[in-house]
């Protein structure tokens, strides 16, 4: 394992081929220091002004108190100079700057994290810091895997001035002002109903080793949304890479998390490190499955969003009327999209007027 420390002195290069030459033995050394806390998950309810406890393990009580004091974050996104990368960034940003000054808001800084390793034409437009991607070939086509890299060179580069980071996406969109939701030691996530550690034991425990703990020290989430203590983050970040490239290495487990393999990866690193987070469902939504916007904070418009033109969900089948980000691979979606037929949920009629907002505002949106 690389520390922070050493980073500087080691080239990207070197750094990577050393990531690929982490030993088990070194691994297994790290895991026996590592004191892990037995705290059980947390669920944040739908206000600000607290937190419920989890149904099956209480909240420790320390956590639960009412946070009153301002704690600014700093938002980062990864991203590449793709044509598909720079319009959701572009849509993004105009978001972040329509809600971060308003009432309730703690959002701070903003960073997008360019792994292309050159700049791009978005320099001006929005604050960038260009790092390296991995050698090539390293990712194997699964392009996710800069990430992790990316924000350890971010973290080692950059003068951040914010005590908190948020972890964020380009398709992510801010529907309300958000506040730190972090607690101290306690990061804020969104809880993915489709990370499961719990039932992938006999693969996680490759990286977990069973005297770390139960596997339930592993929360089920992403590494976006996230909102973490910056030094939280200097000491998961490099493990999270580590872990995230031997799990690529390791076919069987490649094969079972496929496409949130660095998910689970930064799971695991966080748990490695004894980090759980508060797991808060009002975080974000995700449409077309979720209806309502009432006290969330993020659009995530991972899903495509068909439906015929009865307003209903027509899910894997494309419909008379849909909205779907992989239809602009190539380019930006063109301004003024139509909206949804009568009867599509409040959710999806708001995204495509939120993404028509911004495509109308933003200069030169055609530009690749």
């Amino acid at each position: 394992m690389i520390g922070r420390k050493n980073m500087g002195r080691a080239s990207p290069l070197l750094l990577v081929l050393l990531t690929l030459g982490f030993s088990f033995a070194t691994y297994n050394l790290l895991t026996m220091i590592i004191h892990h806390r037995s705290v059980g998950k947390r669920v944040g309810d739908n206000t600000n002004s607290g937190l419920l406890s989890d149904p099956i393990v209480e909240m420790p009580e320390n956590v639960k108190k009412f946070k009153n004091t301002k704690a600014p974050f700093h938002v980062a996104l990864t991203a590449t100079d793709a044509p598909y990368s720079k319009w959701q960034c572009r849509i993004m940003y105009y978001w972040y700057k329509k809600k971060k000054d308003l009432p309730g808001s703690d959002m701070g800084g903003f960073t997008r994290i360019l792994h292309s390793g050159n700049p791009d034409n978005l320099m001006d437009e929005i604050p960038t810091l260009v790092v390296d991607p991995l050698p090539a070939g390293l990712d194997r086509g699964y392009i996710v895997l800069n990430r992790p890299w990316a924000f350890v060179q971010w973290l080692e580069k950059a003068t951040i001035e914010e005590e908190y980071i948020l972890m964020a996406e380009p398709d992510h969109i801010f529907i309300n002002p958000l506040p730190n939701l972090a607690h101290g030691g306690y990061p804020a996530a969104y809880p993915f109903f489709y990370i499961k550690p719990s039932q992938n034991e006999k693969i996680i425990r490759k990286f977990y080793p069973e005297e770390n703990g139960p596997v339930t020290n592993i929360d089920p989430i992403g590494n976006s949304p996230v909102i973490i203590k910056k030094d939280l983050l200097e000491k998961i970040a490099p493990t999270w890479m580590n872990v995230s490239l031997r799990m690529k290495e390791d076919t069987e487990t490649d094969k079972a998390f496929g496409w949130v393999l660095e998910m689970y990866a930064y799971a695991v690193a966080s748990a490695l490190h004894g980090v759980q987070h508060v797991l808060r469902k009002d975080f974000m939504l995700q449409p077309p499955w979720d209806l309502e916007l009432s006290k969330k904070f993020i659009i995530h418009y991972t899903y495509g969003c068909d439906y015929n033109l009865k307003g209903e969900l027509t899910y894997g089948k494309i419909g008379e009327w849909r909205f779907d980000k992989r239809s602009y691979l190539r380019g930006p979606p063109p301004r003024n999209l139509p909206l949804p037929p009568p009867g599509v949920p409040e959710s999806v009629v708001t995204l495509v007027k939120m993404v028509n907002e911004a495509t109308a505002s933003i200069p030169n949106w055609d530009t690749q």
